[in-house]
């Protein structure tokens, strides 16, 4: 669809729904390029704003993960296929992005308009989430933050959900299952924050549980502590060997700083 009809159909929205008359358009400038992973070359999204220079950070996204599966009308191939007129779009449940533009030297680049969905704003309202601009629904659109897993996180007790932090949950993949994974084992159910901090760290139940066989009783912090300073099933069992008994997490966290296991 033609940008002119994208920018007509969010000019009907904001008449329709004066209180999310805010909700306007975002021009971007869109880049698409092959990116190298672990599990070979994936599309990679990049955004920027029109006035940003490419060798400049102001206002930019980027994006590589599994996320972009979403993304429509242009594949691998396509970049090779210099000259190729192309129109790129991103949906997500809190607004779609199209961009029309060309490709050379094996990138894409076009220029995009991101039109908010006033439907979403409406079920993340039913939810408690308000305060929400065209920022942040674009934000969203491209981690892929959908209302029916929002939804989940409220519905499961979690404390300190926010508008900004569901960009963070979304991106860990933080889900009720990872949630309700300390709750088994005792631990008081983690707020939003500090999943963050757990998730980000790779604090995952297999490992908890090994450390726990070993006498150990860790909290939260401390089991991020134990990540952040590597302090694995294997590393305790190599200070016991040594002699070192009962160390307590602290201990291990010092001798981990002080390189005092080598």
């Amino acid at each position: 669809m033609p940008i002119r009809k994208h920018l007509a159909l969010a000019a009907l929205f904001a008449s329709a729904l004066p209180a999310l008359a805010d909700l306007q358009p975002i021009q971007r400038h869109c880049t698409v390029l092959a990116a190298e992973r672990k599990d070979g070359y994936r599309l990679r999204l990049e955004l920027r704003d029109p006035g940003c220079s490419s060798d400049n950070r102001c206002g930019s996204h980027e994006n590589d993960s599994n996320d972009l599966d979403r993304l429509a009308g242009i594949t691998l191939a396509d970049l090779g296929n210099d000259g190729a007129h192309l129109t790129v779009t991103l949906h997500g449940e809190a607004g779609t992005l199209t961009c029309t533009g060309d490709v050379h030297a094996n990138r894409f680049e076009g220029e995009g308009v991101f039109i908010p969905d006033p439907a979403f704003v409406n079920r993340m309202a039913q939810i408690g989430f308000t305060g929400y601009d065209s920022e942040k629904l674009l934000a969203y659109t491209f981690i892929g933050v959908e209302s029916d897993w929002a939804r989940t996180l409220v519905d499961a007790h979690v404390q300190g959900v926010t508008i900004d932090n569901l960009l963070a949950l979304r991106i860990f993949h933080i889900d009720v299952p990872y949630v309700r994974g300390f709750t088994a084992l005792g631990y008081p159910q983690p707020d939003a924050d500090k999943l963050i901090g757990l998730k980000v760290q790779g604090v995952n139940e297999q490992e908890v549980r090994e450390i726990r066989g070993m006498g150990y009783q860790p909290s939260l912090d401390e089991l991020i502590q134990i990540r952040i300073f590597k302090i694995t099933p294997d590393f305790i069992r190599r200070m016991q060997d040594r002699g070192f008994h009962n160390l307590t997490i602290s201990k291990l966290v010092q001798i981990r700083i002080f390189n005092l296991a080598e």
